[in-house]
């Protein structure tokens, strides 16, 4: 049984959802799938929100379902959340979350936003496009050039939603070959129409 650890990677963060990594991650990988986020969310309800994945990048919704039902059987088990919680499982989606180095070498080329823990040359968020990955620094070209950001300096990070990344995550997707692009842009364009209206 693979081992999480915690420190080497934004999946997990708050002690709490470290720990709940800890017990979420075996199961998870035992179905087939991968843990791409854990967080513990509260507000009016407390949220216990995982993100996974195939190792093709893809899930569906069945795939959730049956994260959902291992994960639930396991935490009443464990029971590591003292309140009542709901349990959500989605996929990352496309601006996705960016939690492991090997994500970042994945998404090479694409716009991301990235947020350190502490100052770096005074400011903590970079907006740029990724610029891959050389050794445990995460390259990203912002206005001043390329700069590398060790991934420990990492708080967040997560792609920016740009026509190229949804184009490209459309031609990846199984069901690809039934979607119409030409389609697309015009739902696109309404949406975009009916933003404008509302402002």
């Amino acid at each position: 049984m693979k081992v999480y650890e915690p420190m080497n990677d934004l999946i997990a963060k708050a002690a709490i959802d470290r720990r709940l990594a800890e017990i979420i991650t075996p199961v998870i990988e035992d179905l087939g799938y991968e843990l791409v986020r854990v967080r513990l969310m509260s507000g009016k309800q407390t949220t216990l929100q995982i993100m996974a994945q195939k190792p093709d990048g893809t899930i569906e919704v069945d795939d959730c379902a049956k994260i959902s039902t291992e994960v639930s059987a396991t935490l009443d088990v464990e029971d590591p959340i003292l309140d009542a919680y709901a349990l959500e499982v989605s996929s990352p989606g496309i601006d996705r979350p960016l939690t492991r180095l090997k994500d970042f070498a994945l998404w090479e080329g694409y716009e991301v936003r990235i947020e350190t823990d502490e100052l770096i040359d005074g400011r903590r968020r970079f907006k740029g496009e990724l610029a891959g990955v050389e050794g445990d620094e995460v390259l990203i070209t912002i206005e001043e050039g390329t700069i590398g950001l060790k991934f420990d300096w990492l708080s967040d990070a997560k792609l920016i939603l740009t026509d190229d990344l949804i184009r490209e995550v459309l031609k990846g997707r199984k069901d690809a070959g039934h979607i119409d692009e030409t389609q697309f842009d015009e739902v696109e364009t309404i949406i975009d129409g009916e933003e404008e209206g509302n402002v």
